[in-house]
C-alpha cells in the first residue's frame, strides 16, 4: 500500500505540473499585448516562397496559385517548389508556371535535405525565406505583411498563424481544435509572457541568411520544426508570432492519417528530448530561459494522452477510494477549462460536439502510438494531402 501511495503521490505531481504549465499559458494568451512594431522601409525585400512537395500532386496548385496573386512587386519573390516523387504531369504544369522547380530525389527524403539543396540551387540573393507546406494558401496581403514585420531590425525569426483549410470530416474538426489550443498557448500565450512562440513548420518566415545558415545543422528526419526551434533558441535567437496573419493548413482526415502523424510527432519529442537536454545546466548558466522552456515542452504528456489519462485515473479512484479521486476531478476540470478558453470562439458550434465524440478512439490510438515508435524518427512519415 505504501508504495501505491507514493506512485499515486508522484504522477498526481507530475500531471499537476503539466496541468498548470498549460493554465498559465493559456491565461497568457487572453492578455492583450504590445503589437511589433513595424520600422519604416524604402525597398522592398527579396523573398523566396520555398514549398518541399513529396507527393502532393493533389495540393501544391492550389498552394502555388495563391503565392502567384500576391500584391507584392513580382520582381521581388520567388516561388521555389521543390518537387520531390510527384508525378512528371505535375512537374509539367508547374513547369508553365512563373516559378522556379527544384527537382530533388533523395534515397530517404526528408525536409531537411530538400530546403538545403534548394538554397544551394537558388543562391544568396535574397533577404526573407518564408517556407510553406504544400497543403498550404496563403492571402493575398501575406507577403506585404512579411516584408513589413522585417523591417524592424529585431525580427530575424516570425511564426504566422497555421489555422485550418478545411472542416469536413470530425477528425479535421478535432485536428482544427488542436491546433488553435497550441496557438493559444504555445504561440501567443509565449509571445505575451516575452518568450519564443513555438515554430509549426509551415507559414514560417526567417533572415535569408540565419535560415541558410542554421539549416545546413539540421539533419532530422521527423519532427524538422521541433529540430530547427531548439537550434536556433539553444542560439539565443527569439521567434516572433504573428496572430493576425493566417496560413490555410489541411487538416488530417482519416485515423490513418491522425495515427501516423502523431506518431510521427511523439518520436520527435522524445527523440530531441534526448538531443538537448545535455543543454539544459549551459542554458540555465546563461540565464537561456527560452531553451528551458522548450525542452521543458519536450518533456511535458501529449495533451490527448494528458486528458484521458487523468480522466482514468479520477473515474477509476472513484470508485477504488473516493477521498483519493477529489484532487484528481479538480486537476483534470482545470485541464478542461484550460483547453476551452483556448478555442476561438468560431470553433464552438455543433460540429465540434459532434466531433468530439471521435476523442475516445483517437485517444487509443495515441496508446497504440506509444508502442509503435521504435524507428519511427529514422525513417520518413508522410502525411497524406489532399480533401475528400
Amino acid at each position: 500500500m505504501t508504495f501505491l501511495y507514493w506512485v499515486e503521490i508522484v504522477l498526481f505531481v507530475c500531471f499537476l505540473i503539466n496541468i498548470v504549465y498549460l493554465l498559465f499559458f493559456s491565461i497568457a494568451s487572453l492578455n492583450k499585448g504590445k503589437q511589433l512594431h513595424n520600422f519604416s522601409f524604402k525597398d522592398h525585400k527579396r523573398i523566396a516562397i520555398l514549398i518541399p512537395a513529396y507527393k502532393e500532386d493533389q495540393v501544391i496548385v492550389e498552394c502555388v496559385h495563391s503565392c502567384m496573386q500576391q500584391v507584392y512587386p513580382k520582381d521581388k519573390y520567388d516561388i521555389v517548389v521543390i518537387s520531390d516523387r510527384m508525378e512528371e504531369e505535375t512537374n509539367i504544369s508547374l513547369s508553365a508556371l512563373p516559378i522556379k522547380l527544384v527537382k530533388v530525389f533523395f534515397k530517404n527524403s526528408t525536409k531537411a535535405k530538400a530546403l538545403n539543396f534548394a538554397m544551394e540551387q537558388i543562391g544568396d540573393s535574397y533577404d526573407i525565406a518564408v517556407v510553406l507546406d504544400a497543403d498550404n494558401v496563403i492571402y493575398p496581403d501575406f507577403l506585404n505583411k512579411m516584408d513589413e514585420i522585417f523591417s524592424n531590425p529585431h525580427v530575424q525569426i516570425v511564426q504566422a498563424h497555421r489555422k485550418a483549410k478545411n472542416l469536413n470530416t470530425n477528425l479535421s474538426v478535432l485536428d482544427a481544435v488542436s491546433e488553435e489550443i497550441n496557438n493559444s498557448i504555445f504561440r501567443l500565450g509565449h509571445a505575451r509572457v516575452g518568450l519564443s512562440a513555438a515554430l509549426i513548420g509551415s507559414g514560417m518566415a526567417f533572415g535569408y541568411s540565419l535560415f541558410k545558415e542554421i539549416m545546413l545543422t539540421i539533419d532530422a528526419v521527423g519532427g524538422f520544426d521541433r529540430a530547427l526551434e531548439l537550434s536556433l533558441i539553444k542560439e539565443g535567437k527569439r521567434i516572433y508570432y504573428l496572430p493576425e496573419v493566417d496560413v490555410l493548413d489541411e487538416k488530417v482526415q482519416s485515423h490513418a492519417n491522425f495515427s501516423n502523424q502523431r506518431r510521427r510527432w511523439l518520436s520527435a519529442q522524445i527523440h530531441y528530448l534526448g538531443k538537448f537536454i545535455g543543454d539544459v545546466p549551459a542554458a540555465l548558466l546563461k540565464g537561456n530561459w527560452d531553451f528551458c522552456d522548450k525542452v521543458f515542452q519536450q518533456m511535458s504528456i501529449p495533451r490527448i494522452l494528458l486528458v484521458g489519462i487523468t480522466f482514468i485515473i479520477a473515474f477509476g479512484l472513484s470508485i477504488i477510494q473516493w477521498n483519493i479521486s477529489i484532487k484528481w476531478w479538480v486537476i483534470f476540470w482545470v485541464l478542461v477549462f484550460s483547453l476551452l478558453i483556448s478555442i476561438p470562439k468560431e470553433l464552438f458550434n455543433k460540429k465540434l460536439l459532434v466531433a468530439l465524440f471521435e476523442l475516445p478512439y483517437s485517444f487509443l490510438l495515441m496508446c497504440r502510438n506509444l508502442f509503435r515508435l521504435k524507428g519511427a524518427n529514422k525513417k520518413f512519415i508522410h502525411t497524406k494531402h489532399g480533401t475528400e
